[in-house]
């Protein structure tokens, strides 16, 4: 057993009178909710401390932490906020960490592709517009526009995009067919689809740059013992699970 894995199963055999009254309000990437939401369930079942998950695009988080927001633990969607953090001293030194990697699909609802091949479709352009989040405040955004600038297609596309806030709106747009096609988050899929797609393609990982996501503990939290379990709690075999389960991988 890992020694990160060790102290995470002495921390949970602790008297919990420490923190068992101690709430975490937790801001999490839109794309990371739904699995967050069940880590943070088991965590309450072992720990006995509740859980609050506030939800939005990585930058949006970003810049209510850093004008003071409360949350007491920050899970992005990316490893470069994190870092911000905490080189300005906004997260607590050496608390940043990997939780998770996530993945992009090419996806559609729309009818008229059935039985055709999504990645064909947005090479030849036959498509009328395209759904990808706000790369400026999303990581699964900047993904997406590095991925069609890799295969050559971004000068088009970028005349037919709709941007959404955030990875679960951008879904919305394509799943509602506001846009044809969609860089949607691998995780969406395996949580299952609002609608039917029509076709679907994994975006190879090589053609954007990685989209590691960490967690950190921010520095004026007034719970930072529970805030510390709930850390260790991330990098337990149980998170693992719940994480392949959910279509991310796990960090090197």
């Amino acid at each position: 057993m890992s020694r990160s894995r060790t102290a995470l199963f002495l921390t949970i055999l602790l008297p919990l009178s420490v923190v068992a009254d101690e709430g975490l309000i937790i801001a999490v990437a839109s794309n990371f909710r739904t699995a967050a939401e069940e880590i943070a369930s088991e965590f309450t079942n072992v720990s006995q401390i509740p859980v609050r998950i506030s939800a939005g695009s990585t930058g949006m988080l970003y810049a209510q932490i850093v004008n003071g927001a409360p949350y007491d633990v920050f899970l992005a969607a990316d490893a470069r906020r994190p870092q911000l953090l905490e080189e300005a001293g906004v997260a607590v030194s050496g608390s940043r960490t990997g939780y998770a990697t996530g993945s992009l699909v090419l996806w559609s609802a729309d009818s008229a592709l059935a039985n055709q091949s999504c990645i064909e479709v947005l090479k030849s352009g036959s498509y009328r517009r395209i759904a990808v989040a706000n790369p400026l405040t999303a990581p699964y955004g900047l993904a997406a526009e590095e991925f069609l600038k890799a295969i050559g297609v971004y000068d088009e596309a970028s005349k037919r995009m709709a941007y959404g806030e955030n990875i679960a709106q951008t879904l919305q747009f394509v799943a509602s067919g506001n846009a044809t096609l969609g860089l949607i988050a691998a995780s969406q899929v395996a949580d299952g689809l609002p609608e039917p797609g029509s076709c679907s393609w994994n975006v190879p990982a090589e053609l954007h740059s990685a989209i590691d996501q960490q967690a950190v503990v921010i520095s004026n939290s007034k719970k930072l013992v529970a805030a510390q379990r709930f850390m260790e709690f991330l990098q337990s075999p149980q998170v693992a699970s719940i994480l392949r389960r959910r279509g991310y991988g796990l960090p090197q």
